[in-house]
């Protein structure tokens, strides 16, 4: 972190300041002229979804964390799709005039998921350290995911996403004690994550590991024998390799995954289809998750400013026996699911 120095008693003519702590007051929720708004919650990131889950459970407590409290690992696309519905919310959903935010919410679903690490430590998935990390990943994944499947941007569109994640994280309520002054300082944060923090952990194999999952509910016309059969072990293989090549290389050691020159020029070729077919040929409003869409038709007049939020579909909801679980999002008695892009969500 940058500083200018103030008085000291080796030379009283000098000052030294450290920079004004970040205040989570001092911050307003992102809107449409945000580069947050334009950039995020798209299709997209789907395609990083390995790299976001493994990059969290490295860290050691939210890997700790993650393995003893969540349902994630028993229902895995289900909790994977309809989380995406509060996360985006956070930045795309209307602050309401009582009752909590969407980002509150979301903080609130971690209020009970504390335990003991091998070594005898605490952990706190609201510790403000182990937070903040999960929302690194989130909103740098946006910085990585554009760097390699575009849209391509520029060192100060960076700058402004990292200003913007701030607001961003402003929304959860949490402390804002880890978040760093600058981008600069954020990289040095992210650099110094994955060379001495992150490490290997069983959750983060299991994230990776996705060559026994049936398929996703949205492709559950596909038999189970000819997935298992034809699918499970090409996606795996294919997964792993796209997830490798958004790793720093630090982690790709720490996880033994190589990547090669060869590797290398396949991945930048592929982004440019990627990006050719997401942002260049395919209409935003197709490209977009449901609640973002949600979120922008709200301000083109598509929907009522007024209207419920919209849910994810039913088929994403969990087990019956967990929907009345606080620490998870289940929206059984939505007003509201989403539809197919073409349509507008209905009641």
């Amino acid at each position: 972190m940058t500083e200018v120095l103030t008085n000291t008693p080796e030379d009283s003519s000098i000052e030294h300041r450290r920079p004004a702590p970040i205040r989570a007051e001092d911050y307003t929720p992102l809107g449409p002229d945000s580069l947050t708004w334009q950039i995020w919650g798209t299709w997209t990131g789907m395609f990083q979804g390995l790299w976001a889950g493994s990059m969290q459970n490295m860290h050691p407590k939210l890997g700790a964390a993650v393995w003893e409290h969540s349902d994630f690992f028993g229902e895995r696309w289900q909790r994977l799709m309809r989380s995406l519905y509060p996360i985006s919310g956070v930045v795309f959903d209307p602050v309401p005039d009582s009752g909590p935010t969407t980002g509150e919410e979301v903080r609130d679903y971690h209020r009970d998921v504390k335990g003991e690490m091998e070594d005898g430590s605490r952990y706190h998935a609201l510790d403000p350290d182990v937070f903040y990390w999960a929302h690194a990943t989130f909103w740098y994944g946006n910085v990585r995911l554009c760097e390699r499947f575009g849209p391509w941007l520029t060192e100060d569109q960076k700058r402004q996403l990292f200003e913007e994640s701030k607001a961003w994280y402003a929304m959860y309520g949490v402390s804002m004690r880890p978040v760093p002054d600058t981008y600069e300082d954020f990289l040095e944060y992210w650099d110094y994550m994955c060379r001495n923090e992150l490490r290997d952990h069983p959750a983060v194999r299991t994230v990776l590991d996705i060559s026994k999952l049936p398929p996703p509910p949205f492709l559950s016309f596909i038999p189970e024998w000819f997935w298992f059969r034809f699918m499970a072990e090409q996606n795996q293989r294919f997964f792993t390799w796209m997830t490798t090549g958004f790793y720093d290389e630090p982690v790709r050691e720490i996880l033994g995954l190589p990547w090669s020159e060869t590797d290398e020029r396949r991945f930048r070729l592929l982004g440019r289809g990627v990006n050719l077919v997401m942002h260049r040929l395919l209409p935003k409003r197709f490209l977009r998750h449901p609640r973002p869409r949600d979120a922008w038709d709200r301000v083109h007049g598509r929907v009522a400013d007024d209207a419920p939020l919209v849910h994810t579909p039913a088929r994403n909801l969990p087990p019956e026996a967990e929907r009345d679980n606080p620490m998870h999002y289940c929206p059984v008695h939505a007003a509201r699911r989403a539809t197919y892009p073409g349509r507008i969500s209905s009641d």
